[in-house]
């Protein structure tokens, strides 16, 4: 058995964080990946040059059943503190839109970063490590075994191992299984970021697969309701693109997806249009401001197609009205296959904000997407992970001290 100061469950981004954090802190860290090689998301995000933070991360970007957990350790580690590590380690970044910051070269090269923050003589990452049980003693030790005898003891253990979108790059439940091992409450996991399908009349629009257009979407009620101004695609299943994965972490079946095309009109637009241009068309108009496909499959379904001078003002508010607030019943997701993050995960109401321990569980501890935490597309679930790996390291270190 080997004797450490804490075990860190998974090697991905909150847990290769945590780790060297830990470690330069002077614990002994045991970090376990089940994965041949650490940070297998990391490498794939953000077109392989890992959108690592994003510029305006703030508790308003992130989902939760507590709205309010996500501030004491963003507040802590900041978007400036991980940018001030990847250039100490010279990594070349840009911004591209929205504050979304991503490496010139490869996400390689944050994985490279991580590990080399992890001090050789205190952090031991071991892969292929396929995880038999968990347990915990009546003293409050930790003791990890593997399928293959080794085990691993300690007085803490930190729950690492994200959640279970992308299944094909080794993402599980195992968080919440553990969690629930030890009495902690799970949050229903559903698939975030991630496109939706339509079906019945709305499945006309997937002829359009492959059509992108500037949009402003919205999902959600009460509380919940948000919107975003970003691109919209059409999909052979329905909608993707960024504005619809922003949204799909609000939806809720059952709901309905309101959709804005030419959100920069001016109000009133077709009436004017109507007022300076009598003979034109509305598909002509459309067709100016949209990709073809898209035109005309807007004007077809709003079915105005006499010139606008004969058109009455009523119907073209009408059409305003409908252009502005497209209504779509996507029938669910493409699943957690094809979702970004997981929303849901282990409550907060277990966890401590500032620690990340379980109050139930001491020496339990739980971060980055296996909390229920969940942040908007471009780099704040990377700023998540970060902050909230920084937040028990130090709470690591506090707790040996």
């Amino acid at each position: 058995m080997i004797e450490t100061d804490v075990i860190i469950l998974g090697a991905g981004a909150a847990g290769l964080f945590a780790a060297g954090q830990a470690g330069q802190r002077g614990l002994r860290v045991a970090l376990l990946e089940k994965a041949d090689t650490p940070g297998k998301k990391i490498l794939i995000s953000g077109g392989g040059r890992c959108n690592f933070t994003n510029l305006g991360a703030g508790p308003a970007n992130f989902l939760s059943a507590n709205p309010h957990f996500a501030k004491s350790a963003l507040a802590r580690y900041t978007a400036a503190d991980f940018i001030a590590l990847v250039e100490r380690h010279g990594i070349a970044w840009h911004e591209k839109t929205l504050g979304q910051l991503f490496c010139d070269g490869s996400a390689k090269q944050i994985v490279a970063m991580l590990l080399d923050e992890c001090p050789a003589d205190r952090v031991t990452l071991t892969c292929g490590v396929d995880i038999a049980s968990v347990a915990r003693a009546d003293d409050g030790t930790f003791t990890v075994s593997a399928d293959d005898g080794r085990s691993w003891h300690a007085p803490a253990l930190v729950i690492a191992t994200g959640g279970p979108s992308i299944p094909k790059m080794g993402a599980s439940d195992f968080a919440y299984r553990l969690a629930r091992q030890f009495g902690l409450k799970v949050v229903e996991p559903r698939p975030a970021l991630v496109p939706l399908t339509l079906g019945g009349e709305d499945a006309l629009f997937r002829e359009l697969s492959g059509v992108a257009a500037p949009v402003l979407a919205r999902a959600g009620a009460g509380k919940r309701k948000a919107e975003f101004a970003e691109a919209a695609l059409f999909t052979h299943k329905g909608l993707s693109g960024p504005a619809i994965l922003q949204v799909s972490s609000y939806w809720r079946h059952g709901e309905e997806v309101g959709v804005t095309f030419l959100p920069e009109a001016a109000t009133d637009w077709l009436l004017a249009a109507k007022r300076d241009r009598p003979r034109t068309h509305l598909r002509t108009l459309l067709r100016e401001a949209l990709p073809a496909r898209l035109a005309d499959a807007l004007a077809d379904r709003l079915g105005l197609e006499r010139e606008l001078g004969n058109v009455s003002d009523k119907d073209l508010r009408a059409a305003q009205a409908r252009l502005g607030d497209w209504r779509f019943a996507p029938n669910g997701t493409e699943g957690l296959a094809k979702a970004e993050v997981t929303a849901g995960g282990i409550a907060t109401t277990e966890l401590s904000s500032r620690t990340m321990e379980a109050g139930k569980v001491p020496g339990l501890y739980a971060i980055g997407e296996a909390v229920d935490v969940t942040g908007w597309l471009g780099g704040y679930n990377f700023q998540w992970a970060w902050a909230s790996g920084y937040a028990c390291a130090e709470a690591l270190a506090a707790a040996r001290s």
